[in-house]
This record gives structure tokens, C-alpha cells and sequence, in this order.
């Protein structure tokens, strides 16, 4: 068998055996306190069932550095095949909803604000509901939209949403999909409200924006309902809406301090993936040909 045949079917099999178990991974409690820590806290719960399958590809793609090319050993290229099948179905279940959320106009969703562009993020402002809008709640939102495109978000979700969609059909990842979410949107508040945002306009802003939803209340796609799209916008779920007025009204919290001897956020987070890839790619170059071709003659 081809080499980079036989290394796509190990990663969709093998791969998926080890995501499934991690998918079924209860949702850990948020900290309190802090908008930013309990966005990072939820950034990392969310990616954490799929770390198992990232680190079995690159101990496949180790392995394949210096496998020769065809594969020697006989493997069953059908019986392998028919093992691939159900996890085959899910990656392609999830490469689909990603591709229909890139084209999903974020209109069409009853967005009148949002954020857009996944490696260049541009804020769309619906004429209409600026008119309904006064200035103060117009520069609310555009700071809080202004947020989102800093860190961004339509990027993240939209790599959010295919982790989710790859951890289907347990509904624990959706849930921990959902979670982080939430604090996304209180994370931006936050961030809107330190550089100069009213906490009291914002929440106007988004009340005025939710009443002129074509989907009223209805602004966070069901559980099981289609992904909401790659972009970032001023409302989110209906459940969370009250705590989020509650605490755009209350005074501003006082952030914590990074650490300054070490990286701080995403990146700090990036840097220790990326080591823990790169060993694992290490690891499947030097014993990938001893481990894996004796489990390929047993199994197959």
C-alpha cells in the first residue's frame, strides 16, 4: 500500500479511537473572577479531548518520515478501509459544516454587528441598526467588535467550531463549545469597557441589537443545530443574557496579573502544543516502525 494512503487511513483510525473516549469528558467549572482567565480556562477545556488525536498524528507523521515508500508489510487495504469507516464519517461531517460556516452570510444569522475574516477580521455595521442606535451605544459595540478583531476571534471560532464538530455526537463538546462562548463574549466586554466603552451603552447596544434580530431571542444556534458561522458578533447565547447585562452594569473588575517571567495567554498555551507535537513526531521517527507494524500484522 502507498505510503500516504496507508498514513491517512491510521490517522482517521487511529485518530478517531483516540478522540472518542476524550469527547465524553465531562465540562470542568469556569473560575470566577477574572473575564480573560475564565476565556483562557475555556479555550483550554475545549481543545483538551483533542489533544489525544493531535498527538497520534504527529507520531503517525514521524513514522511516515521514515517509512519506505510503498509499504512492504501486508495490510488489508479494505479491512482497513471498513475500521476507518464511522470516524471517516464524522471528519467529513465536520469539513462540511466548516466550509458551509465560512460562505454563511453573518446577516442572514440576524447579526447587526460583527466581525468577519479569519486571517484579516473586518467589523460589519448594519445600517439599519445604527440608525436605531445612539452614539454612545454605537462606540460601545464598535469597541467591543474592535475586541473581537484583536484576538482574532472569527479564526478561533471557526477552528472551535471543527473541534467541536470532530468530538460528535457527544454532547459534551458542544457543551464546552457553548461555555467558552459565554466567556468569550464577557472576556470582550471586559476588554471594550477598559478601553473606554460604557458598560451601560454596550448593554443597550446589545438590547437594541436582540430586538431587531430576525431570530429575537434565538441568537445562539441550537445544540444540535447548525455552527453559527465564522465570525464574531455583539450578542450571544439567550441563557447567559441576564449575567451579562448584570455584569456590564456593575462596576469594572479589577484584571489580574500575568506572571512577567513567562509567556502569557494563547501563546504561553501555543508554545507548550507545539513541544508536545514536535516530541511526539520525534517519538514516531525513531520507534513508530517497531510499535506499529507488529499491532498492523495482529489487527489486520
Amino acid at each position: 500500500m502507498e505510503r500516504e494512503s496507508l498514513l491517512t487511513l491510521l490517522m482517521i483510525l487511529f485518530g478517531g479511537l483516540a478522540l472518542q473516549p476524550f469527547a465524553m469528558l465531562s465540562l470542568r467549572a469556569m473560575p470566577d473572577g477574572d473575564a480573560r482567565l475564565a476565556e483562557r480556562h475555556a479555550w483550554s477545556c475545549l481543545w483538551l479531548p483533542v489533544m489525544p488525536a493531535l498527538m497520534v498524528a504527529a507520531w503517525l507523521c514521524g513514522w511516515a518520515l521514515r517509512e519506505p515508500d510503498p509499504v512492504h508489510d501486508h495490510v488489508d487495504r479494505w479491512v482497513l478501509i471498513g475500521a476507518c469507516l464511522p470516524f471517516a464519517v464524522v471528519i467529513w461531517r465536520a469539513a462540511l459544516r466548516a466550509l458551509w460556516a465560512l460562505t454563511r452570510d453573518p446577516f442572514d444569522a440576524g447579526a447587526g454587528v460583527c466581525t468577519v475574516g479569519l486571517l484579516r477580521p473586518q467589523i460589519l455595521f448594519s445600517p439599519f441598526l445604527a440608525k436605531t442606535l445612539d452614539d454612545d451605544m454605537i462606540d460601545a459595540a464598535w469597541r467591543h467588535e474592535q475586541a473581537h478583531a484583536r484576538h482574532r476571534d472569527p479564526l478561533r471560532i471557526w477552528l472551535a467550531q471543527l473541534a467541536t464538530d470532530l468530538q460528535w455526537p457527544w454532547p459534551g463538546a458542544r457543551r464546552r463549545f457553548d461555555a467558552w462562548l459565554q466567556a468569550l463574549e464577557l472576556a470582550r466586554d471586559d476588554e471594550a469597557r477598559r478601553f473606554g466603552a460604557s458598560g451601560a451603552a454596550l448593554a443597550a447596544a446589545l438590547l437594541s441589537t436582540l430586538r431587531r434580530s430576525s431570530f429575537g431571542a434565538q441568537t445562539c444556534a441550537p445544540s444540535d443545530g447548525p455552527p453559527l458561522g465564522a465570525h464574531a458578533r455583539l450578542t450571544g447565547s439567550p441563557q447567559a443574557l441576564q449575567r451579562r447585562i448584570n455584569l456590564l452594569l456593575a462596576p469594572l473588575a479589577e484584571p489580574h496579573a500575568a506572571p512577567p517571567h513567562a509567556l502569557t495567554g494563547l501563546l504561553q498555551l501555543e508554545v507548550r502544543v507545539m513541544c508536545m507535537l514536535m516530541a511526539a513526531g520525534i517519538l514516531g521517527a525513531l520507534y513508530g516502525e517497531r510499535i506499529l507494524h507488529p499491532l498492523l500484522a495482529w489487527t489486520f
